[in-house]
């Protein structure tokens, strides 16, 4: 199979030679919310144009993708604060082009000391999930900022200060609402307007923000120049933690919305204690190619990993498509019921990382998988630790689903260098708190846990601990050719992360769609459930109907992900991709755009 991968081996090669990037200034503008971007001296892709922009300024003045990819982030927590932000953690994957290693942060939150596998449970019942998601019960220890920093310390060439002066600025003047911002507010009104400090910033005379006006938060660009000023310490030692246990501890709601929100139990002593691991990548070799991404606490890595390996005995190319499709659903299936039952936070319980990883085991599931009959879901899993053929181990696991609103930022520089950066504050809007007086949104992410065993009489690996990480399913993904940058992609979307990823991978490399189009195919998400979620134009070509005539099931999803992702070309230009019309389409940039005929 490597064969097939000549042109991009031959991409490699030449991305080793640095491109020529012109002085700031000299390159027109980059093109604001295109789906796709392609040129020289690296490429940045988002899902909103003024967080891409930032990362292309950062470009240009000489920066790399680590000091761009924070750029970004910082500047996604002012125009896309309810998906990411300083109150919220994610996973950094990066390519460094000067040792030729991929490395990982683990910026997640995690519970507090005093949390227990009870934190969710009150009289014997798990609290309402509604009611878990408002409340300060569910804050994690926030991992963003001590991300920035030390991707920078490890990778970067910038100061913090220098590389969040763009959302800094853009916090101070302001962005353009547009209407899927109008949205996100309007469906959240409700527990927005319960909280003073969020009332005010979001739903300004009590209403959410009209589209086409402008929105500032001067206080979060003070916070933004806090963090500059003193790092990461103003959280974890400083001012601001004080202010963020506070606001956990004793919500600040108002007494007349009639809400009862649990208060939190973090304190001082959690933020001294928090940490930013480095963790060794997931990595898979997959038709020729090695498939880095994000091992546990995360379930992306070994997750699509193990899809793949799945999929690794079979010519995707050579398949109908709906023959493609239903071998990339019951791989899914299959990698999902594995992932429920053995993943979790590997500081705290025994993830078989390496063996969910190994071709043997996948070999041993993928014989389960039939050429036109549907495995009945939910599957039981199997023990990777034991691999038999076509054996599984145990009672079926179901997980319940995952908040949806996260984000994921792509960023190449002119050297080879790749980030590749999913980061969430969980739900729309997080905890729906904002710390008083600092502009930004707590998480939710403890929610993540699983409240109570999953399946009675069988060990959970995501119930919530002291210090525990939650299970995740964000899924960062590098691409490498012998060594080499191929493309990296994401997505936000909870758990329909991982199968989001997973089509992308195999709509780009076995079904031989471009970038862009791999990320604009109409989605489906198979999670080890009876019935598959699927937008309303996948299958549209009679395949769904085929699919159906093998037992696939299908409900309804309006849209699934907003993947972002880049690629080198054969000639050495990147190529930027987001989405087209999901989330109103996404924003991919070059520092500077290849000329027709170039």
């Amino acid at each position: 199979m490597l064969r097939k991968w000549v042109p991009l081996l031959a991409a490699v090669l030449v991305a080793s030679v640095p491109a020529v990037v012109p002085a700031f200034g000299d390159a027109p503008a980059p093109p604001r919310g295109s789906a796709e971007a392609v040129g020289f001296g690296g490429a940045v892709s988002s899902v909103d144009a003024d967080a891409t922009a930032a990362g292309i300024e950062v470009l240009r003045h000489g920066g790399n993708a680590a000091d761009a990819a924070v750029a970004v982030a910082a500047a996604l927590g002012v125009t896309e604060p309810f998906s990411s932000g300083f109150g919220g953690g994610g996973f950094l994957v990066y390519y460094d082009a000067r040792t030729g290693r991929v490395s990982t942060l683990d910026g997640r939150e995690t519970a507090p000391a005093a949390a227990d596998e009870n934190l969710f449970v009150e009289d014997g019942r798990p609290v309402p999930f509604e009611e878990a998601v408002t409340s300060g019960l569910s804050v994690g220890v926030p991992g963003t900022p001590l991300t920035w920093q030390t991707a920078l310390d490890r990778f970067g060439t910038r100061r913090l200060a220098d590389v969040l002066r763009p959302a800094e600025r853009l916090a101070e003047r302001g962005f353009v609402v547009d209407d899927y911002f109008h949205t996100l507010v309007r469906e959240n009104a409700a527990r927005f307007a319960a909280f003073p400090a969020t009332r005010e910033l979001f739903l300004p005379h009590g209403r959410p923000p009209e589209v086409g006006s402008v929105l500032r938060n001067p206080d979060l660009a003070r916070t933004y120049r806090l963090l500059g000023e003193h790092g990461p310490d103003v959280l974890y030692h400083g001012e601001i933690g004080r202010d963020v246990v506070r606001a956990v501890r004793q919500p600040p709601v108002d007494p007349a919305a009639g809400r009862t929100v649990r208060p939190g139990r973090m304190t001082e002593d959690d933020l001294h204690a928090y940490t930013v691991p480095f963790r060794a990548p997931t990595r898979v070799s997959y038709r020729g190619l090695d498939v880095y991404g994000m091992a546990p606490p995360s379930s992306g890595g070994t997750t699509v990993g193990e899809a793949l390996n799945i999929l690794e005995r079979t010519d995707l190319t050579g398949l109908s498509r709906n023959e493609y499709l239903h071998r990339f659903l019951e791989a899914s299936k299959l990698a999902f019921a594995d992932r429920n039952r053995w993943v979790g936070d590997p500081d705290q319980v025994d993830v078989p990382t390496r063996e969910l990883l190994s071709q043997r085991f996948a070999d041993s599931r993928s014989c389960l998988v039939r050429a036109d009959q549907v495995l009945p879901a939910p599957a039981a899993p199997a023990d990777p630790r034991d691999p038999t053929p076509c054996g599984t181990s145990g009672a079926p696991v179901a997980k319940p689903d995952e908040g949806q609103s996260t984000t994921h930022l792509t960023v190449a520089d002119r050297w080879g260098n790749v980030a590749a950066y999913t980061l969430t504050i969980e739900q729309t809007g997080g905890s729906g708190i904002v710390v008083p007086g600092r502009g930004f949104l707590l998480n939710n992410e403890l929610t993540d846990f699983d409240f109570t065993p999953l399946t009675p009489g069988v060990p959970d690996p995501n119930l919530p601990g002291p210090g525990k990480r939650p299970r995740s399913s964000m899924s960062p993904t590098i691409v490498l050719a012998q060594g080499r940058p191929v493309l990296a992609v994401g997505s936000p979307g909870g758990a329909t992360i991982i199968t989001t990823v997973l089509q992308v991978l195999t709509g780009r490399l076995d079904r031989g769609l471009s970038l862009v189009d791999a990320i604009a195919e109409p989605r489906a998400s198979q999670r080890n459930t009876e019935v598959t979620e699927a937008e309303p134009a996948f299958g549209g070509q009679g395949e769904r109907t085929a699919l159906e005539g093998w037992g696939h099931r299908f409900k309804p999803r309006a849209s699934i992900g907003l993947a972002t992702g880049v690629e080198r070309l054969p000639d050495g230009r990147w190529v930027a991709a987001a989405e087209r019309v999901r989330g109103g389409g996404g924003a991919a940039a070059v520092v500077r755009p290849a000329r027709p005929g170039e």
